[in-house]
């Protein structure tokens, strides 16, 4: 917390190797967080890449409260939410007619597991609706509180913990019939 109050200092009075540090800091929490909520690797190094791009334009304008990987995460979830937000006004499909998104990404250069488990793992999350799966992420992958997720999707407490529990039924459900296959 201290490191990065004096990163973003730096960063503030113009140190582009302060922005270098943060952004290896944190991306690869970053870059998993938003392949969780995405499902779509290339997606996710799109959004991560446009949070750092906007991060970096609000130089000397920048105001953190919290902490800096809350308000990198906050700012990921909120760009996955504008393009899902755009996808939507141009879509014809209905969602619970569209397929899951999957990506077929996989060098081994890249931090991310494709283990048998991980991928129907991946795709009975994809098949949630958004913001259940959100809720399940932040909570399990980032640690964030019902009540931070409450504020950041503009719900109840009693809302969040219910689309968590919807969204964990709906995942065992999910994975116990593919299980029976």
């Amino acid at each position: 917390m201290v490191e990065d109050k004096l990163l973003i200092w730096k960063f503030k009075c113009g140190d582009s190797d302060a922005l270098r540090r943060i952004y290896a800091k944190y991306k690869e929490h970053l870059l998993k967080l938003a392949t969780a909520l995405l499902n779509d690797i290339h997606g996710a190094e799109d959004v991560v890449h446009d949070v750092f791009v906007s991060f970096a334009q609000t130089g000397s304008t920048l105001t953190v409260n919290g902490s800096l990987k809350s308000y990198l995460a906050t700012s990921v979830v909120n760009r996955i939410r504008n393009r899902y937000r755009d996808n939507q006004r141009h879509r014809t499909v209905e969602l619970a007619d569209a397929e899951p998104i999957s990506s077929g990404a996989c060098r081994p250069d890249q931090w991310i597991l494709c283990s048998e488990e991980l991928k129907q793992l991946s795709s009975a999350l994809a098949q949630l609706p958004y913001y259940q799966r959100e809720v399940i992420i932040l909570r399990m992958h980032s640690g964030v509180s019902f009540r931070q997720i409450a504020k950041l999707q503009d719900a109840s407490i009693n809302t969040v913990q219910s689309r968590y529990r919807y969204g964990l039924n709906k995942v065992r459900s999910i994975l116990d019939n593919e299980v029976k296959r």
